[in-house]
């Protein structure tokens, strides 16, 4: 493999990683304050339809990325009241979110737009465009150096970007401020906070709601920044897969960008390398597009070693009287 190659497979490592890397920062935040959420991936797929949709009728990227936010937080609120205030089965309203979604989805787009479940293409306007960083072009004539800042850190949309900023910004918000303290501690021992006199619904909906926002920005990046429009279950499972990232990272957000990465680049891999051929043995097409999925499997298996999950996570509170 060339260096060009090379390039090609990390700039597309990092295409792909980026909706994987919003929405396990997404299940961080929900889950560190004790409320599990397999319903990433249903928030996903209504985000990426609201961006579409939104986006192809009003032409303005920004505010299909404000539909999508708008969309993903209310299913957020709908799968807080099941699991905060009703205090239901975290895992069911999980699964009732990503089958809501994906009916949800193909009926409203079909009704709309009669394209069997899509929205319309979206043009120039309606998507977030690559952005061109300082100095990118004076600098791509420098060996290595140049190339790399060029190539692979410029020409991005603007949403990647911001994927990649929510890494540092979650763990100062987790672990150097009185906020996340608090939010952990909800997630190990809600009791607790609650004998401090602080609010653990509260926080647990603010959780809640800030993982909306991150699965919004998600499903718009697959709409409108990596596609151009929605097209039905276009998430194609990674929602799952950002669930399998965030426990293999063990709740940490280093790790977990670590691990979208993994993830981004094995599905890099697939798509550039098509039927490879190893001494008169050739791997077929199925088995490379299935690469990313195979991985998820062994670490949800456990060959990585136990996850330590919050205390309290999957367990709705009961104040004591």
């Amino acid at each position: 493999m060339d260096f060009l190659t090379l390039l090609q497979v990390l700039d597309s490592t990092v295409r792909l990683a980026t909706p994987l890397l919003l929405a396990c920062m997404a299940g961080l935040f929900s889950e560190r304050a004790g409320v599990f959420d397999i319903g990433l991936e249903g928030k996903m797929l209504f985000a990426a339809f609201s961006a579409g949709a939104v986006a192809y009728v009003t032409g303005s990227a920004w505010l299909g990325l404000i539909a999508a936010i708008a969309g993903s937080v209310l299913f957020a609120l709908i799968h807080g009241l099941a699991s905060i205030t009703f205090r239901g089965n975290q895992l069911i309203s999980g699964v009732a979110i990503n089958f809501l979604a994906s009916g949800l989805t193909v009926l409203i787009a079909q009704n709309w737009f009669k394209q069997g479940g899509r929205t319309p293409s979206v043009f120039s306007g309606g998507r977030f465009e690559e952005i061109t960083l300082p100095f990118a072009e004076t600098l791509g004539s420098v060996p290595i150096f140049g190339p790399i800042y060029a190539d692979l850190i410029s020409g991005h949309a603007i949403l990647v970007y911001i994927a990649f900023a929510v890494v540092p910004i979650s763990a100062f918000v987790l672990y150097k401020t009185r906020f996340g303290l608090r939010l952990r501690a909800v997630g190990e021992a809600p009791d607790a906070v609650d004998t401090a006199g602080i609010s653990v619904v509260r926080l647990r909906y603010t959780a809640v709601i800030i993982c909306g926002v991150l699965c919004g920005i998600a499903g718009a990046y697959l709409a409108i920044g990596l596609q151009a429009g929605f097209v039905r279950e276009m998430t194609a499972g990674r929602g799952f897969i950002a669930l399998a990232a965030l426990i293999f990272a063990n709740w940490r957000p280093w790790y977990a960008m670590g691990t979208c990465l993994l993830f981004g680049l094995l599905q890099a891999v697939a798509l550039r390398y098509q039927n490879i051929d190893l001494g008169g043995i050739t791997l077929p097409v199925q088995l490379m597009d299935a690469l990313p999925y195979i991985l998820t499997v062994i670490l949800l298996a456990g060959f990585v070693g136990k996850p330590q999950p919050p205390r309290a996570g999957g367990e709705a509170y009961v104040k004591e009287r």
